[in-house]
């Protein structure tokens, strides 16, 4: 069962993040889905993002960010 988390922003980083994903046609949180997992695979660097993709329901991977 996935685990679900809350995070706070800054105006300013909100504001990347509603941009992002208006440019990409995403949501909110699919944005943040794909920032999270671009810094996590930076921590751990041995798989790359499209590996662990979890495609959701637009067929949308991390790439596409």
């Amino acid at each position: 069962m996935p685990t679900r988390f809350s995070v706070v922003v800054d105006d300013d980083q909100a504001r990347d993040i509603e941009q992002l994903a208006r440019e990409h046609d995403l949501t909110d949180e699919e944005v943040l889905r794909q920032l999270l997992a671009l810094g996590l695979d930076s921590l751990d660097g041995d798989r790359p993002v499209d590996d662990r993709a979890d495609r959701g329901s637009a067929g949308k991977t991390d790439a596409d960010l």
